[in-house]
């Protein structure tokens, strides 16, 4: 990937102005940069050499990742992420390494999207972060998959499969209609869920993460977003997500 477009990153010339546009930038970045920390962990992991030069994280707006050299030029077009994350990969615990690597990647996504919004006015940069907001943070979803690894790691057990999905009785969460083609290079246990996606925030699947899934609109959500957690689950017998609850239409018979 040539120097100009990682700058740019949009891959369509031109730079977003809209709330809406900057705000799908954003996500997009933002499902980058999660799907290099979560499901290409080991090959992000890999790519951050400590014997290499300084490197970055980067996320486009196209949805891919790449581990890079920072641009040349100087001041860049566009804000640059950490640099030198590689540095530190061996001289810290992996689980604290990622998480440091996240919230790095947080800052660079929020300042990414204000260099956009530059233009826009007071009540529109509002507007714009409460959208970000509403959406857990990239060393949210890292670390909670980080604990809740550790603790499965001391248990000797995932509980039956409990903590990685839902209170139902199946194995395997069910595929989205909208959802994507796995990527080549996914891990064997990770390519039967990786076309899943949260319902709240739109992350990918990760085995890492406890999960949740509605039995009345049978979407599936992180426990995070929806406000769930692992011990509460248990004590439900049916569990319903926000939207089926605000929603007034009758359940299917």
């Amino acid at each position: 990937m040539d120097a100009s477009y990682r700058r740019a990153g949009t891959g369509s010339g031109s730079a977003p102005r809209s709330v809406e546009d900057i705000y799908k930038d954003y996500r997009s970045r933002r499902s980058a940069i999660l799907r290099a920390l979560t499901h290409d962990v080991e090959e992000f992991y890999a790519l951050c050499d400590p014997e290499k030069e300084n490197l970055c994280l980067y996320g486009y707006a196209n949805e891919a990742w790449e581990v890079a050299l920072p641009a040349e030029e100087v001041p860049t077009e566009l804000p640059e992420p950490a640099l030198g994350i590689n540095f530190a990969r061996d001289g810290m615990n992996r689980g604290d390494w990622l998480a440091l690597v996240a919230v790095h990647s947080d800052s660079w996504l929020v300042s990414v999207a204000f260099y956009y919004a530059a233009r826009l006015n007071r009540s529109d940069r509002k507007r714009l972060f409460g959208m970000m907001n509403d959406l857990p943070t990239v060393f949210e979803v890292v670390s909670s998959g980080v604990k809740q690894s550790k603790e499965r790691d001391r248990s000797g057990t995932d509980n039956g499969g409990r903590n990685k999905l839902s209170v139902k009785q199946t194995s395997e969460p069910r595929l989205e209609n909208n959802a994507r083609e796995p990527d080549e290079g996914y891990d064997e246990d990770d390519s039967n869920h990786s076309e899943t996606l949260c319902g709240t925030c739109g992350g990918i699947y990760s085995a890492d993460e406890f999960w949740i899934g509605c039995d009345v609109c049978e979407k599936w959500y992180h426990g995070k977003c929806v406000k769930i957690t692992p011990a509460k689950a248990e004590s439900i017998k049916q569990y319903k997500c926000p939207s089926c609850c605000n929603s007034k239409r009758p359940r299917p018979i």
